[in-house]
């Protein structure tokens, strides 16, 4: 086979020959009027005006609605409204009786509602309170603390334990710390070294042991309990 000047082409030179007039027949193909590269010209002539033109409308409305940007007025007079004011994971309050002898309020979780209010809603709190005997300690699963009255209002069961081994369990009583006392809210019912025990009311001196019953008072006694006392 001979090319356009008449000189007789090889085997390797009449393959490249039909590669390149096959890719040349192809580009021809693309460019031909109504091809795929002239159906994809006309396409972006109508879409790009399009984007181009919801572009420069977003950009230009843009300053008017970012929301970062919205200005308000805040009164410091509402601030501590907010539904939770602050939250405290493991929370620890100290303090010191007239005495001065010290007591500590430890608590799993410490929610405060308001700056304005000094109640503490507690979960999970153990009091340790200094005795002349030794010390005590007080176990809740939740109470509310009156940071101003230093009063611990106790919802639920509540146990007390000195150092020397003397416990009162019992349930929803109002403790104050400063003077080592607790006074229940309603009726009651617990347990003490000596027996169990029921009564409309109940106060009881934690620095003394002595526990007080009011209106219908029951108390049960079990020798076991006396001896080990």
């Amino acid at each position: 086979m001979r090319d356009r000047r008449g000189h007789i082409l090889t085997g390797e030179e009449m393959a490249l020959s039909a590669e390149a007039t096959a890719q040349r027949t192809r580009r021809q193909h693309w460019a031909t009027p109504g091809g795929s590269h002239d159906r994809m010209i006309t396409l972006l002539k109508r879409v790009l005006p399009v984007v181009v033109a919801v572009l420069a409308i977003f950009l230009f409305t843009a300053p008017f609605t970012h929301e970062n940007e919205v200005s308000f007025v805040l009164d410091k007079n509402r601030v501590d409204m907010a539904t939770e004011r602050l939250k405290v994971v493991e929370a620890l309050y100290r303090g010191e009786d007239a005495s001065g002898r010290p007591f500590s309020l430890r608590a799993g979780s410490a929610l405060q509602r308001s700056s304005r209010d000094p109640v503490v809603e507690l979960n999970e709190l153990e009091a340790r309170l200094q005795m002349e005997k030794g010390g005590a300690v007080v176990t809740a699963r939740q109470g509310n603390y009156n940071m101003d009255k230093e009063t611990v209002s106790v919802i639920g069961p509540i146990q007390f334990q000195s150092a020397n081994g003397y416990r009162l369990t019992t349930r929803d009583v109002d403790i104050q710390l400063q003077q080592r006392s607790l006074r229940s809210r309603g009726s009651v019912e617990g347990r003490i070294p000596t027996g169990t025990f029921r009564a409309d009311h109940l106060s009881a001196d934690l620095e003394a042991r002595t526990v007080t019953l009011e209106g219908n008072a029951r108390l049960r006694m079990e020798q076991f309990g006396r001896k080990g006392q």
